[in-house]
């Protein structure tokens, strides 16, 4: 093949990433620049914009609810992210090493199956049964500590601005949990099983050949859920609007919230884009790094 023939070849393939660069373009890079224009202006969504240069950001450095709606996403990256991978590990290696090698693969993907369920739930419907069970007066889980004698332990889960916060931590982390399992059971069905029986030979126990070969192994899954998570964590809305709509008193506002109630409720649309602007550099930011981090693990 002649070198211009082989120009013209790879060029062909620029055709067939064209339509998903137009929909990027105009689905994601279009808007964003929008949003960043709007956020150096004051506007109600009515009318004509008021440049107003970065005073929507220095009112966002003393603004307290903006603040504590960060320190509540920390909290929701710890549920949504750090805590499904580590407990997403475990149940995958128990599901992969002994309900697979005892019970049968197809067992094994049935209850992956199941841990993976509230994925595919849409969240409004699971946003209101979680309501339903966690109501103060007659829900489930209310009802079931009476019943055996700790009604102590009974409160309005969603409705204290002390345990507002962990309540939603505990759904979002049942939400959560099943995706890494998927993930990781994935990247274990990869790793060379010679390198097990090696191991094994050599006198290592189980979780010594979890530790040193197979995690090793499935190193880039772990990043993926990680970066995967914590972006959702960042982002997090639905659940928040379902459930508590960033109450009580504020105590589950998140960023992503905050800024639905600046554009839509408060009509500051200017101020909201301003935060939306911030948390979409901070994800940029985080996933920089965390790409920067996975390829020098790779090297």
């Amino acid at each position: 093949m002649s070198v211009p023939t082989a120009i013209r070849g790879r060029g062909s393939y620029l055709w067939f990433l064209l339509p998903g660069a137009l929909l990027l373009t105009a689905v994601v890079l279009v808007p964003f620049l929008m949003n960043v224009g709007i956020s150096f202006t004051e506007w109600s969504g009515v009318g004509e914009p008021e440049w107003i240069g970065l005073d929507n950001y220095r009112r966002l450095v003393e603004d307290g609810t903006f603040w504590a709606s960060f320190r509540h996403n920390v909290g929701l990256v710890v549920a949504m992210a750090v805590l499904p991978t580590a407990i997403g590990l475990v149940i995958a290696a128990g599901l992969f090493d002994y309900v697979g090698k005892r019970f049968g693969p197809r067992r094994a993907s049935v209850l992956r199956a199941c841990f993976y369920l509230p994925q595919v739930l849409p969240i409004a419907v699971a946003g209101i049964v979680w309501t339903w069970i966690l109501a103060p007066q007659d829900g489930a889980l209310n009802e079931v500590l009476r019943a055996v004698g700790l009604r102590s332990l009974a409160h309005n889960w969603l409705g204290d601005p002390d345990l507002a916060l962990w309540t939603v931590m505990g759904v979002m982390l049942w939400i959560q949990v099943g995706y890494p399992v998927v993930i990781f059971m994935s990247g274990m069905q990869r790793v060379d099983p010679s390198l097990h029986e090696a191991a094994e030979l050599d006198g290592a126990s189980w979780w010594g050949r979890f530790w040193h070969v197979t995690l090793p192994q499935i190193r880039p899954e772990v990043f993926v859920v990680l970066l995967t998570c914590t972006i959702a964590a960042l982002k997090v809305f639905a659940p928040i609007y379902v459930l508590t709509r960033g109450g009580p008193g504020g105590a589950t506002t998140v960023p992503s919230y905050y800024s639905f109630q600046n554009f839509f409720e408060k009509t500051r649309v200017g101020y909201g884009a301003a935060i939306a602007t911030v948390l979409t550099v901070l994800i940029l930011v985080l996933t920089a790094v965390f790409l920067r981090v996975q390829n020098r693990g790779e090297r």
